[in-house]
């Protein structure tokens, strides 16, 4: 619909579907993609991928373009054609598959000619496997009837995407350390208000924790408080023509800083490529050394008015031998930053790429013209009627058999699962004659995960027999038919060495970890450590990526975690002194884990044995056992509900319990007033002041409250409730609500620290813990009728009263503490744990890994040919840089020792595991290890641990779901 697809729709999956992205690109953001139209012209592996990538995004529609037919050639990288398509329009083919993705998106397919007429109809346009005369006619067409515009190529190894938009007005929020001439707006200051609607000031900053802002000395008195926000300036972008902006060298964006005259090169080879084909009438044949020469002379030619100071003829020939592949990876990766080219000209939103973008991969090639395998040449490069013709195209047909015999492990079946799968079966991994893949996952399909996880359906959601992992293998056997995989549902951890133990791993080729946590990535890299496995490693956050390959006795590992968690919030934090809405969010998960799971577990544990519950109870500590009792005698003594009502009762006093009575007795404790040992207001900086909050059945997030809170009591002891508020208001008339007096006797800790040594000190009221011990000596005999029924969390179902409780009472929360609160959409991905993930982040960062994976399966030997990757599509910031190689370290006899230079192992030595650090090391008995620095893993002839690669300001990308 032309109106505002979030906040109008009463549909709920199409709410729930903008959620993600309008999380990461904004509720206006997200509004202006509702409303755009974009064409999308040529049908192979490129431009299917960008297809599927802007309809995951949620456009208003999306048409295909396409006049060609279905090839075997067209098999290695578009995905959603299948052999029955062979001889049929492109265009077509795709309609189902591309339509099946975003139901809330209208695709449709043109199998015209594209002509000025068609291109009025869009706001955008996509042009790939397009001509640069092509290039040029539309390119001007569009500049003039201000339409935006956009090309993508890719030549095998090879791609390039430029940007051809009329202007752009980028505006970003943001909070972050400021520089000189930064501008910030000011809000909750107290006492000099006139700054909280004074609008955006320029700073100067003064140190790390200071800056100044304009002449205040006509405002009232500053008393305390206020927090400055960055405010980003629009900015309006001009971009160049495309015939101008082929001769500006000035527009050409680094991928890699190493390939400077490659990619200097290749903006020439491509024009040259586009000149052979109008001469020719085909692209340079594989291998050919007559075209691979034609192709260097014209670029010589072009060359003479370009005056590249170095020409890379090298780069020409390998574009010239490989120009005929079409490419799996190489079209994610380029496809990837295509759409999110197509968002930004939808939206306004991030900064557009300016304007010319090179990438290539010719390190993929073998070291030696063979390598381990058959000399490639015309004859071996030729199509065979083959759905890998693309690939065979670029690495002859002896390395697609190398990949089809590949036995790979990936472990997650997320959104850079699914298209690492996709990846996977487009090239023919694991394929062929004993090759296989296994993957695991053992989370089910959720309707957050449409939005960027392409291979799952909206009715594979909520089936218990449709986990993800085989509802994604089945999805590449219809991709691919030939593919030999395993779906498996486990969690991978100690518990599951059984199965993935020494005889698994020593099986494998490789691993792939599409993990959603570092733990997770730090065990796996680990396993692979110790035997001696590669292992191809990605997240994403957001807009931003990171990659990373693991080769044994060659590069660094992953390496171990650091200890600790920079996200953590303290407990003190949450339980006293929240400032952000993070803070009552989170509190208002524990909150909900507390009463409606833990609680009800305890009392379920306790009836099937109450001896040993009790004992193991009371082996945990006083102060935790007296918390556990205490729980477990409201579920069974006199507080447990005989009804409705009862529910009811409890939600109105935990209520008044929560948002008045623990705030006075706080400022009991520290009054608004309260005065530090240096003479410095308590209340200040992090440290909010809070004030009770007054119960009124007229507000309405007050009832939103007691309507979840009792609904959710009463299902743990099988209680019937309802939605209808009057009813409520009227049982609310008749709970008694007692009066609260605060004690002086309670101390309220201020650090985490505070609160432990309190638990260690064991002053708690152990006569209160004893008579909960004696009336709990012996269970109810009716034990079995009064069973609990725990609540998992689930954030999918908007009619459980789940998200509804934590809505309430996280913003409840934060009305206590005069923090801003959130809508029901931001406070779902909070509190669900969503870290927002995209289909153009994840398909970029997916491709990466699969060119990695052709270095691995090639056998590649040089550092050099390896590439670890960290990019940023909201401004294009894409770097491929050399991993680190492994650290070295010494043993007993001081000499210098690689993991590729191991000591002999001798007779007499013993085993030494180090569990810790997930690696194993053979020394001998008596023999003292002298480790570089104290952080280092010793790899015994594996592997050295690994320098954490940063992503932005020392924060390493996790994959999210």
């Amino acid at each position: 619909p032309d109106s505002d697809p979030i906040s109008t729709s009463k549909n709920n999956s199409l709410v729930f579907w903008a959620l993600c992205g309008r999380y990461v690109l904004g509720h206006e953001a997200m509004r202006r993609m509702g409303t755009a139209n974009v064409l999308i012209a040529g049908m192979r592996g490129l431009g299917v991928e960008i297809a599927k990538n802007v309809i995951l995004s949620g456009v208003k529609s999306v048409t295909v373009q396409d006049e060609g037919l279905a090839e075997w050639m067209d098999f290695s990288s578009q995905f959603f054609l299948l052999a029955s398509h062979l001889g049929q329009n492109r265009a077509l083919s795709s309609l189902s598959q591309l339509s099946a993705l975003n139901p809330h998106v209208h695709v449709s397919a043109h199998t015209g000619p594209l002509k000025e007429t068609l291109l009025q109809q869009f706001q955008v346009v996509v042009l790939t496997d397009s001509s640069l005369d092509d290039q040029q006619r539309f390119g001007t067409f569009c500049h003039s009837n201000g339409i935006k515009l956009i090309v993508a190529d890719t030549k095998g190894l090879c791609g390039m995407s430029v940007d051809k938009i009329i202007e752009q007005k980028p505006l970003l929020y943001i909070r972050h350390g400021f520089v000189d001439g930064s501008t910030v707006s000011l809000s909750e200051v107290c006492g000099m208000t006139k700054l909280n609607s004074y609008g955006p000031v320029d700073i100067k900053v003064l140190g790390p924790d200071s800056f100044s802002i304009c002449d205040t000395s006509s405002f009232s008195e500053y008393k305390k408080g206020g927090v400055a926000t960055e405010v980003k300036k629009s900015k309006i972008l001009q971009f160049k023509p495309l015939d101008e902006a082929l001769v500006d060298p000035e527009l050409l964006v680094m991928t890699d800083y190493g390939k400077m005259t490659k990619h200097q090169t290749l903006h020439l080879a491509f024009q040259a490529l586009h000149g052979f084909v109008k001469r020719v009438g085909r692209l340079p044949k594989p291998r050919s050394q007559s075209d691979a020469e034609l192709l260097v002379a014209m670029v010589t030619e072009l060359n003479k008015v370009s005056h590249l100071d170095q020409l890379d003829e090298d780069v020409v020939q390998s574009l010239s031998f490989t120009a005929c592949g079409d490419l799996a990876p190489v079209n994610a990766f380029i496809g990837g930053l295509a759409a999110q080219e197509v968002m930004k000209a939808c939206t306004g939103k991030f900064t557009p790429l300016q304007q010319w973008l090179y990438f290539d991969a010719l390190e993929c090639l073998p070291e030696g013209n063979g390598g381990e395998g058959e000399e490639l040449t015309e004859s071996t490069c030729s199509p065979r009627g083959s759905r890998y013709d693309g690939q065979t195209a670029v690495f002859g047909s002896g390395f697609q058999e190398r990949l089809g015999e590949q036995k790979y492990f990936l472990v997650g079946a997320g959104a850079i699962g699914c298209e690492l799968l996709k990846n996977f079966a487009l090239i023919g991994l694991g394929a062929g004659e004993g090759g296989h893949i296994t993957v695991t996952d053992m989370d089910s399909i959720e309707r957050s995960n449409l939005n960027r996880q392409f291979l799952f359906r909206s009715q594979d959601i909520g089936v218990r027999e449709k986990q993800k992992s085989e509802v994604a293998a089945q999805a590449v056997r219809v991709m691919n038919p030939n593919m030999n995989i395993t779906a498996h549902q486990n969690r991978l951890d100690p518990d599951s060495e059984q199965v993935y133990g020494h005889t698994f791993f020593m099986g494998l080729d490789g691993v792939a970890a599409a993990l959603d946590n570092v733990e997770a990535r730090v065990y796996l890299d680990g396993r692979c450590v110790q035997h001696q496995r590669p292992m191809l490693e990605g997240g994403t956050l957001g807009s931003k990526g990171h990659t990373l390959v693991v080769v044994p006795h060659l590069t660094e590992s992953y390496g171990p975690a650091k200890t600790g968690s920079q996200n953590a919030i303290p407990l003190c934090t949450l339980k006293n002194f929240p400032h952000r809405i993070e803070h009552t969010l989170q509190w208002a998960r524990d909150q909900f884990e507390g009463l409606y799971k833990q609680a009800a577990e305890h009392v379920n544990l306790y009836f099937r044995d109450a001896a040993g519950f009790l004992e193991r109870t009371l082996g945990r500590g006083e102060a935790e056992a007296l918390e556990v009792l205490e729980c477990v005698w409201g579920g069974v003594g006199r507080q447990r509900p005989q009804g409705w009502e009862d529910c009811v009762g409890w939600a109105r006093r935990q209520w008044e319990t929560l948002y008045n009575n623990n705030i006075a007795q706080l400022l009991h404790c520290f009054p608004s007033d309260q005065l530090t040992s240096s003479g410095l207001p308590f209340w200040s900086g992090a440290k909010r002041c809070p004030h009770p909050l007054t119960f009124d059945p007229s507000n309405t997030t007050h009832m939103d409250y007691v309507v979840a809170a009792a609904n959710l009591y009463g299902q743990i002891y099988g209680i019937v409730g309802t939605r209808d508020s009057s009813a409520i208001r009227s049982i609310l008339e008749t709970v008694h609500i007692p009066a609260f007096t605060p004690k002086s006797t309670i101390k309220i800790h201020l650090t985490d620290k505070e609160m432990e040594e309190e638990r260690e000190s064991g002053h708690l009221d152990t006569g209160r813990l004893e008579e909960l011990q004696k009336k709990l000596s012996s269970p109810p005999v009716n034990s079995a009728a009064l069973q609990m029924h725990p609540i998992d969390f689930e954030k999918d179902d908007d009619n459980n009263f789940h998200i509804d409780y934590i809505v309430a009472a996280s913003n409840l929360r934060a009305e206590n503490y005069d923090i801003p609160t959130a809508d029901r959409h931001k406070s779902k991905l909070i509190a669900g744990r969503i870290i927002p993930a995209i289909a153009t982040t994840t398909a970029a960062v997916a491709g990466l890994m699969c060119v990695e994976l052709y270095k691995l399966v090639q056998g590649h030997r040089k550092i050099s040919s390896y590439r670890s990757s960290y990019i940023n599509l909201a401004v294009q910031y894409c770097v491929l840089s050399e991993p680190l190689g492994p650290q070295r370290f010494t043993v007993s006899d001081r000499s210098a020792h690689t993991p590729t230079n191991p000591r002999p192992i001798r007779e007499g030595l013993t085993q030494l595991s180090l569990i810790r650090e997930g690696v194993c090391i053979q020394v001998r008995q008596g023999v003292t290890v002298h480790p570089p620095t104290p952080r280092t893993t010793l790899p015994g002839a594996v592997f050295a641990q690994s320098r954490r690669p940063s992503m932005h300001k020392g924060t390493k990308c996790e994959a999210r779901e």
